[in-house]
């Protein structure tokens, strides 16, 4: 990774791409620094901090800290991300959005997103005001009056939709997916407190050195395993036919087609856990309901519930991207219409049928390994009675994401070298 970024620095295009995600990515953090007015951020802070394996905590994680201080990026990406789960189902259900999602081209794309982006400001309004409410409810705030609502509740908007608006550019002018980057960026900022903290039970002795190495070699063997799993693919042994053009001979090799084990990359987990955590979001509005018996037992994301659903989300999200990503039928037309076969198939819907199956029982394999790994540091968080390790139940699922945008990141620097060497072939 660090061979390939200092190759890119070399190269004056991509060199101005990550100095523009550098900068977009600072921007958040000092975004993340600013507090919101009418706010007691230490009383907060605290309340997060006892509250930390229920959904406040998930928030917080994935805004970097900033939803613990009530920051203007307090609600981070998490509006964006809810809002383009809730466009991409309606895309399936209605046939209007499926067939401009499809048919449209570029001006669909653009209708797409904008409907994405009104979505979010939506969203984020609903957010907004619901931490207001749970931040007067908790005594947090310093005043309680209409100018103080309006106040937090617009801070709260537009630093969402500038989070969307800075995840859009990087996208657009920098390297890798922009909100991507933004909760890469989010979660790795908070390995340097997530370090002191365990070295501060470290020393109290809540935490053993025992635990201490177990914690450092899983966390090592997760990074080895993310990895390799996401560079694991299916080749399925493609033949193509001899045909003469002219007095030319074409065809007649032998080639592959790759599937990708894990094709969806970190989304199925973005999405599972915004979905997840949705009916505690909607709890928090609530005294009554934050104190009830389904929050405490079921919604809480240290609950296992919480995890079987979460886990269900997951599997159902990476299924519903593979899909999306890789339609079975349009591979077999475009075999068949360059006179490609699989061998023991008959082009057309034999060749599409055994394309599904083959793309069902890796999305699976795929599925399960994201659920496993995101599931486990939960099931080690409600079983254990050490208080050092209850919090790591967000420690799987940060992992996942950090290391997945990083190998991603490093794909996209990768193609643009690439496509650049051959540019320069060309010209």
């Amino acid at each position: 990774m660090i061979a390939t970024i200092r190759k890119a620095w070399g190269i004056p295009e991509l060199r101005k791409k990550l100095i523009f995600t550098a900068l977009m990515l600072l921007i958040f953090r000092i975004g993340n620094a600013i507090p919101v007015p009418y706010v007691d951020s230490a009383l907060l802070n605290n309340y997060i901090e006892q509250m930390s394996t229920t959904v406040l905590g998930l928030y917080n994680v994935m805004s970097g800290g900033a939803f613990a201080n009530a920051t203007i990026f307090a609600l981070g990406v998490q509006p964006y991300i809810n809002s383009s789960i809730i466009i991409q189902l309606l895309s399936m259900a209605i046939p209007s959005l499926e067939r401009l999602a499809r048919e449209g081209g570029e001006e669909g794309k653009k209708k797409i997103q904008s409907i994405t982006r009104y979505a979010t400001i939506a969203i984020a309004v609903l957010q907004g005001w619901g931490y207001y409410v749970l931040m007067n409810r908790a005594g947090i705030l310093t005043a309680n009056h209409f100018w103080a609502l309006l106040v937090i509740v617009v801070s709260f908007i537009a630093g969402s939709a500038f989070v969307m608006w800075m995840g859009e550019q990087i996208t657009e002018f920098g390297v890798g997916n922009g909100i991507s980057m933004i909760l890469f960026a989010g979660i790795l900022s908070r390995v340097p407190a997530l370090v002191g903290q365990m070295i501060n039970y470290f020393r109290a002795g809540t935490l053993k050195w025992w635990m201490v190495l177990l914690i450092i070699i899983g966390v090592l063997g997760l990074v080895v395993l993310i990895t390799w799993v996401n560079g694991a693919e299916r080749r399925i042994p493609v033949q193509y036919a001899k045909r003469q053009v002219g007095r030319k001979m074409y065809g007649g090799q032998a080639s592959t087609l790759p599937m990708k084990v894990n094709m969806s990359g970190v989304l199925p987990i973005i999405f599972a856990q915004s979905i997840a955590s949705l009916p505690a979001t909607i709890c928090m509005f609530k005294s009554s309901w934050q104190e009830s018996w389904l929050m405490k037992n079921v919604f809480d994301t240290n609950t296992w519930v919480y995890a079987v659903i979460y886990f269900l989300l997951i599997i159902f999200f990476s299924y519903f991207y593979s899909t999306i990503q890789f339609d079975p039928v349009e591979v077999a037309n475009n075999l068949k219409k360059n006179g490609g076969f699989i061998l023991g198939f008959r082009p057309g819907k034999p060749t599409s049928d055994f394309i599904r199956k083959v793309l069902n029982k890796i999305t699976l394999f795929g599925a399960l390994y994201l659920g496993i790994i995101a599931v486990t540091p939960i099931i080690i968080g409600a079983v254990s009675t050490a208080d050092a390790l209850t919090g790591i139940s967000l420690g799987g699922t940060s992992i996942i994401i950090v290391v997945g945008v990083a190998l991603e990141t490093v794909r996209a620097l990768e193609a643009q070298m690439l496509m650049r060497n051959y540019k320069g072939f060309l010209s």
